[in-house]
């Protein structure tokens, strides 16, 4: 079922989902069932499953040069997805990236997706290789997002790159975007930021999911100006909390977005950790249960494995 499809069906209710990290290399499917299962009992509506590209590290040889290495700490993000949705009969969405992909490549992914019954995807530029200072994409790979979400709304008409197929089967993928409440921090300002957006949805975007945000006012009039320029799709928030004094300046600095005065005075008063993750945790309830009253679509939780606190707003929201 598509994920616009479930958002129709269940308009009115309190939809929740989640997102999820691959493993690391080396560990089991089991590393993924310890968090969902407790989460269950939530019943979200689907399962976001990020994707972690290729990074490069060097390695001294025995004869004392430095090999240039390909490593990649998470990968397995399509087959997770598979037994997601198959252990739990819950959509499973992954997380498809350009950096790291050729276009062929790209399309033989979702291939496999569609055989593996896999029909809603996020598609997301990603971020720059931790030894670039700047998005580099493939050769033969897609530079921006919305070059993604064209080949993927290509091979829903039966466009494949080999023009010599004989009758090819449209797919039938359902596409989330990415939305930043506080501006994606390459954007000159929120005004191009918008219109970024809007050409994602018009290329064939379905839904958008945001970046965090501690500031509902910000979620407030992003929603607003996306349907002043046009943007008519169901827009997700995305939420976390802060569940240590040190984010304060961690996630700021890492995800480009504000903290509200009100929060950033209450955690700095915090005299441990133990109390500042009880803030955090308790700012996103009261920011769900605000969002809720507005009317978003779902709200969308970002786990980083953390099912304490996952399931401590849940129950303080549902």
């Amino acid at each position: 079922m598509k994920i616009t499809e479930i958002l129709e069906a269940e308009k009115g209710k309190n939809l929740i989902s989640f997102e999820i990290l691959p493993p690391v290399k080396g560990k089991s499917i089991e590393a993924i069932t310890k968090i969902l299962d407790p989460l269950m009992e939530f019943k979200p509506s689907f399962i976001d499953v990020t994707y972690h590209r290729e990074d490069y590290k060097y390695k001294q040889t025995a004869a004392g040069y430095f090999e240039k290495i390909s490593i990649r700490k998470r990968p397995g993000t399509v087959g997770i997805c598979a037994a997601i949705k198959y252990r739990y009969n819950i959509e499973a969405v992954p997380h498809f990236l350009c950096g790291g992909f050729t276009k062929e490549e790209t399309e033989n992914a979702l291939i496999d997706l569609a055989f593996l019954g896999i029909n809603n995807i996020l598609a997301l530029r990603g971020d720059a290789r931790g030894m670039e200072k700047k998005f580099i994409p493939e050769a033969n790979g897609h530079a921006y997002a919305v070059d993604l979400i064209r080949q993927i709304e290509g091979m829903n008409s039966g466009i494949y790159l080999d023009d010599d197929l004989v009758n090819p089967v449209h797919t039938d993928f359902c596409i989330g975007v990415a939305g930043y409440p506080e501006k994606h921090f390459e954007a000159a300002n929120l005004e191009e930021d918008l219109q970024y957006l809007k050409d994602k949805i018009d290329a064939g975007g379905d839904y958008i999911v945001t970046q965090m945000f501690f500031n509902n006012e910000a979620f407030f009039k992003f929603v607003e100006d996306c349907r002043k320029i046009g943007i008519t799709v169901p827009i997700i928030p995305g939420l976390k909390a802060i569940t240590r004094k040190s984010q304060l300046n961690s996630i700021p600095s890492a995800f480009y977005i504000d903290l509200p005065d009100a929060l950033v005075k209450e955690l700095r008063n915090a005299k441990d950790d133990i109390q500042a993750k009880q803030i955090g945790i308790e700012w996103c309830i009261q920011q769900s249960k605000e969002l809720l009253a507005y009317g978003v679509p779902c709200l969308h939780y970002y786990t980083m494995g953390d099912v304490k606190t996952t399931s401590a707003i849940c129950s303080g929201v549902v």
